[in-house]
């Protein structure tokens, strides 16, 4: 294992466009994956259960990423989903020496419907905190579309929607960005996924999520106070695709649980580089606290993420708007339970 290190603003862009390039590489094969499978049928295994599923494909470009980056990068280490499903210990692998954490499709069940939410992500951690982010969604647009970003003070975060010579569009795309709506969470848009915990009885994480996503968009007094009036909820079946689009000013709220740092590492270094936040989605046991809210653990499976903002009217700094939705997220929803050895 490599020691921690510190890397200038040139050596993170160069790494931006390598990790941008095998993106790119992992998604012309999944492209061509799919004209393929017009003429032969797709083979899936079972993980967890049925909506767990995992394809040649996934391991393939597993491999592609994993190889490529060892060989650029030895002294570097590797985190990636499928050889970590593969093994019995779960526990949260990241230290603080340079480490890719790579999700080789993150939307696997989307793709074996041809539902065009699957992505590829590649996220770079330096000291445990995510730095560059390379999300590809190769089934979107023409070329497919490309969002990343280093997470830097002289960095900067793009979406790229006409390939790797097209012109690109600096994120978040209003800029500078709208402040948050004054009686927030009315009037957002809000993301959250089922997830893959199927379980029928009352404390299972379904059910207290179908609660949640209930009371999320309850007309405001509804639910014992606990409406939120949300614009709409929309579930893409791909945390890696809700983050970026939060991390773009395309959605306000991202409410997860139950995914792995593969899943968000790429997502999380975009949002922070356009001003977003990312905290625990379940609640702490004190909610009328009103100390500073922490970054979320990147290994703890929950994630509660806000968009980047401007003042608002009232003079409310961005990360006071912040704050304040994540405490009126945490005041509507259930805590879940998904842990795991630390």
């Amino acid at each position: 294992m490599s020691s921690p290190k510190s890397f200038s603003l040139q050596e993170l862009q160069q790494i931006h466009i390598f990790a941008c390039d095998l993106a790119r590489k992992a998604g012309q094969y999944l492209r061509e994956d799919q004209i393929r499978r017009q003429k032969v049928s797709l083979t899936t295994r079972e993980k967890l259960n049925s909506v767990d599923l995992v394809t040649v494909a996934d391991e393939t470009v597993e491999k592609l990423i994993h190889d490529t980056v060892l060989t650029a990068y030895p002294d570097h280490d590797f985190i990636g989903e499928e050889s970590y499903s593969a093994g019995q210990e779960k526990k949260f692998l990241l230290k603080d020496a340079p480490t890719w954490i790579i999700d080789p499709i993150d939307g696997t069940v989307n793709m074996v419907h041809m539902f065009p939410m699957t992505a590829i992500s590649i996220g770079f951690c330096i000291n445990s905190i995510p730095t560059i982010g390379v999300v590809y969604a190769p089934f979107l647009g023409g070329h497919g579309t490309l969002y990343s970003a280093i997470y830097h003070p002289d960095g900067g975060a793009w979406m790229s929607e006409f390939g790797p010579t097209g012109p690109s569009t600096p994120l978040p795309i209003i800029s500078p960005p709208p402040p948050l709506p004054q009686d927030a969470p009315k009037g957002c848009l809000f993301f959250g996924e089922w997830g893959k915990d199927r379980r029928d009885s009352p404390q299972s994480n379904l059910t207290k999520k179908s609660t949640n996503f209930i009371n999320m968009a309850t007309e405001i007094g509804g639910r014992h106070g606990k409406g939120g009036m949300v614009h709409g909820i929309r579930s893409l079946g791909s945390s890696t695709m809700d983050m970026v689009y939060i991390a773009s000013g395309q959605g306000d709220i991202m409410f997860e649980a139950g995914c792995w740092e593969w899943d968000v590492c790429a997502g999380i270094a975009i949002l922070l580089q356009t001003g977003g936040i990312v905290v625990d989605s379940n609640p702490p046991t004190d909610l009328a606290g009103t100390g500073p809210i922490p970054m979320a653990n990147l290994g703890g499976r929950r994630y509660l993420a806000i968009r980047a903002c401007s003042e608002d009217a009232l003079g409310r700094s961005p990360r006071e708007q912040q704050e304040r939705l994540v405490r009126e997220v945490w005041r509507r929803t259930e805590r879940l339970n998904y842990e795991r050895p630390m």
